[in-house]
């Protein structure tokens, strides 16, 4: 519910013109050099590494690494101090919030410095992404519980109204692995809680699963938006039967019409009533200038609106 509230907020500033280009623009100030470190998610590993380079252009002393295996390894991170900061692309679990708030006394400070859409992908030569599916139908693909409400199995592109040399083709399913956040993402809101199909190719990263899609002529698989390639096409979706179909792009991610959007984030330990360590205050502050979010474009992702980069910053004061 959270998650979805944050959405349907994000759609409501940006209808009333709170846009990208009222960001702030970064400007350099002294004193910030030291170690950067993240670890989290894949899906954001590019993003990351972008405003790393970016940064270190204004900063050339200081240096930023990290890695993407997941986003269910940013909380262990976070919990052990093994990285200052943590990106993930899903919400922190009640369970992980839990862990960290019994070692230290305190919730751990989330920051959604992105949007995103998990697209399904289907090769390039595929018509269904003419057409469209639905998210029943999405989950009968990928789920063997099927609990979006279709009544068989989806086995064959035929199946979903493919006519044609796809027809009697079977589905080859590509998908995340469980320490992913968009693995849960999307069980959560494509299978509707259900359980995946054993016969789906598990992969370590989200470029992955597209180049699998892409080289495999009958393949279906899920991941962001930004891993788009000319190989694959995304294909359009409905929420339920009856709808209209709406492809993965920025206008439906931010009016809510596309149902799989989300916020990617940035969890830290920031401890209430002390100052946050200026190179990684620093940091955010670039993360939500105008500068920044520039780096989320080029990345293939959607920039936050202005009014949602002003409440994430006012986050990183000593009072909150």
């Amino acid at each position: 519910m959270k998650n979805l509230m944050g959405f349907a907020t994000a759609a409501l500033i940006l209808a009333s013109g709170a846009h990208a280009g009222d960001l702030h623009h970064y400007s350099k100030t002294d004193g910030v050099s030291g170690n950067l470190n993240f670890i989290g998610s894949d899906t954001c590993l590019n993003l990351m590494t972008l405003w790393g380079e970016a940064f270190q252009e204004q900063y050339p002393n200081v240096r930023i690494q990290g890695e993407g295996k997941g986003s269910s390894t940013a909380p262990p991170a976070l919990i052990e101090g093994t990285a200052q900061l943590g990106p993930m692309s899903r919400a922190m679990k009640a369970s992980e919030i839990d862990a960290f708030e019994e070692k230290f006394g305190y919730k751990p400070t989330e920051f959604r410095v992105a949007l995103d859409a998990l697209a399904v992908y289907v090769n390039k030569d595929n018509p269904i992404a003419d057409t469209g599916l639905t998210l029943p139908q999405v989950d009968a693909i990928f789920s063997q519980t099927r609990k979006g409400g279709e009544s068989s199995d989806v086995k064959t592109w035929g199946d979903v109204g493919v006519k044609g040399e796809f027809a009697d083709k079977p589905l080859s399913l590509y998908g995340r692995n469980s320490a992913s956040g968009t693995y849960g993402f999307f069980k959560k809101k494509a299978l509707f809680e259900g359980d995946y199909k054993d016969s789906v190719k598990e992969q370590p990263g989200s470029a992955s699963v597209v180049q699998g899609v892409e080289n495999d002529r009958y393949a279906v698989g899920y991941s962001g938006m930004g891993y788009s390639t000319s190989g694959v096409r995304k294909v359009p979706l409905a929420k339920k039967p009856g709808d209209s179909y709406h492809p993965a792009d920025v206008e439906m991610v931010l009016s809510g019409d596309y149902p799989l959007g989300r916020f990617l984030y940035i969890y830290l330990n920031k401890a209430p009533n002390e100052e946050l360590d200026p190179l990684v205050r620093e940091f955010l502050s670039f993360v939500f200038s105008h500068e920044g979010q520039a780096q989320v474009e080029k990345a293939g992702f959607i920039q936050v609106p202005a009014q949602v980069a002003e409440q994430e910053i006012k986050k990183t004061a000593k009072s909150s």
